[in-house]
């Protein structure tokens, strides 16, 4: 079984969708960081829109699992960082237009 590319882990990270707004947590700018070990242990560095969000527990234990349940994966973990700090800067193009924000 293959081990996936960083490519292929995002593609699944898109699938997961902020409950507040309509828009994918990578599109939003929430992924910092993907690394795939040769072992196919995927780590994720991501932020959250503040430490404050109603999602600050579920939201990465949702990451984990989906990216846990693809094939070639052996494991995933989410760290959460707050630096830098996220903003509206951060969003892709799609979600600032999504949200009303172009």
């Amino acid at each position: 079984m293959a081990i996936p590319t960083s490519d292929k882990v995002i593609e699944t990270l898109k699938t997961i969708f902020d409950p507040e707004i309509p828009v994918d947590i990578y599109e939003l700018g929430l992924i910092y960081e993907v690394k795939v070990s040769d072992a196919g242990m995927v780590n994720i560095d991501m932020t959250l829109t503040s430490p404050n969000c109603p999602v600050a527990e579920s939201m990465p234990r949702d990451v984990e699992e989906k990216v846990a349940a693809m094939d070639g994966v052996t494991g995933a973990k989410v760290d959460i960082v707050f630096d830098p700090p996220w903003t509206q800067d951060m969003m892709s193009e799609e979600a600032k237009l999504e949200c009303g924000f172009l």
